[in-house]
């Protein structure tokens, strides 16, 4: 077996807080989303470093002590990069990059990293170089620091300026020819949505490494690349699927994560048209992750923000061969039972109870449950087409009297 050490992996440190608003329970959380981040841009996490405050440290993001604490392990390991949690600001970036002496990121820049080594097509990358640019437009005071180090005299007043100006200009203008190629771009994808005539559109949805894409290849029968990193996926695929007799477009669009970038969000809007002009919606959840609940809330509130809330949508409780509920001992008086102890019959109880037939459960890796979900999509499938096309009913029966 290979260790990390051994493929080149680039050594990282995560950076995280502990406040009011995020309790030790959540920080934990979303440093091991940001771990799983990391791997998945190609680096190996070292350890993690965590500091309770009423609020992040508007200079240093961390206090003087553990940022103290971080310098001398940085120094010690060798690391390279240290990633924090949350977003900082330009001030925050420079201030403790010239404390550390080392690569620092913050969650946003890694995730257009991220992004940036997943986009397979020139909309893709577009669409990633847009959002890098918007990112990077208000942080280029701190690409000039090395003017700040010089003595001022003759020759040397305002040039850092001036390069600091010359160069938003040149975001700016790259900006605005992102934007109209991505205007572009989206004109010649609505014409294209548009001829695929009226068949019902079906679009996966879901929080990133639910396993959108395995599903989409066990229902369509195709090759959609899957992985189990996160954003496998970024580029929309469309594939037409058949079941019983019933044919349907069926779309896998990009994850969904918490706290994603604002300006991912915008320039991935285009790409979410898809979602927004489905017919149906299949939030696929991953039921064996432990914040599962969290990552619906997620995927709503981005739902929310493409106006695709309230679109018919079936939820799809998927890894139900992972699940795995935490053991409860009865005799222990002072325990007390939590989420984390139900069974997946004990979670149908709960407010999903409330969904009804809305909400499947399946394991798409090993197939199980799948003709209960081929049968519940076909249904609802069915229903829309058969609205659309009311002399098409007889073509399309129910799922049990269908030919195959």
């Amino acid at each position: 077996m290979i260790e990390k050490k051994d493929i080149g992996l680039e050594k990282a440190v995560l950076i995280g807080v502990i406040t009011k608003s995020q309790d030790e329970t959540k920080s934990k959380e979303y440093l091991e989303e940001l771990e799983f981040l990391t791997y998945t841009a190609g680096g190996e996490v070292l350890r993690r470093f965590t500091q309770k405050m009423e609020k992040p440290n508007p200079k240093t993001f961390i206090g003087t002590g553990k940022m103290e604490e971080l310098r001398l392990y940085i120094e010690e390991h060798k690391v390279g990069t240290a990633i924090f949690d949350d977003e900082l600001s330009s001030a925050q970036e420079r201030n403790i990059s010239k404390i550390l002496n080392c690569k620092v990121l913050d969650r946003t820049n890694l995730i257009l990293d991220i992004f940036a080594q997943r986009a397979q097509t020139s909309y893709a990358r577009t669409q990633v170089e847009l959002a890098q640019c918007e990112y990077l437009l208000p942080r280029l005071k701190g690409m000039w620091t090395h003017l700040e180090r010089q003595k001022g005299g003759i020759g040397m007043r305002g040039p850092g300026e001036t390069e600091i100006e010359t160069d938003r200009r040149i975001v700016r203008e790259k900006i605005a020819l992102l934007k109209a190629k991505i205007k572009k771009i989206d004109k010649q994808m609505s014409v294209q949505r548009g001829n695929r005539g009226a068949m019902v559109r079906v679009a996966l949805v879901g929080y990133t490494n639910v396993g959108k894409s395995t599903l989409m290849n066990v229902i369509s029968k195709s090759d959609v690349f899957a992985e189990n990193k996160l954003f496998a996926t970024l580029d929309t695929t469309v594939r037409k699927v058949v079941v019983k007799n019933l044919p349907f477009l069926m779309s896998d669009t990009v994850g969904f994560i918490r706290k994603l970038p604002t300006q991912l969000v915008d320039s991935f809007k285009s790409t979410l048209d898809e979602v927004r002009e489905s017919d149906l919606l299949l939030h696929v959840v991953d039921i064996s992750h432990p914040n599962f609940e969290e990552h619906i809330a997620s995927v709503n509130l981005i739902l929310g923000e493409i106006n695709a809330l309230d679109t018919p949508t079936l939820m799809v409780f998927n890894k139900i061969d992972a699940y795995k509920a935490e053991p409860f001992d009865d005799t222990d008086l002072i325990a007390v039972r939590t989420a984390a102890h139900y069974s997946i019959d004990e979670w149908k109880s709960t407010w999903m109870s409330k969904i009804g037939e809305n909400s499947l459960f399946i394991s798409a890796l090993n197939k199980e449950n799948l003709e209960d979900f081929k049968k519940r999509v076909y249904q609802t499938v069915r229903e829309i087409h058969v609205k659309r096309f009311p002399y098409n009913s007889f073509l399309y029966p129910d799922y049990e009297d269908s030919i195959e």
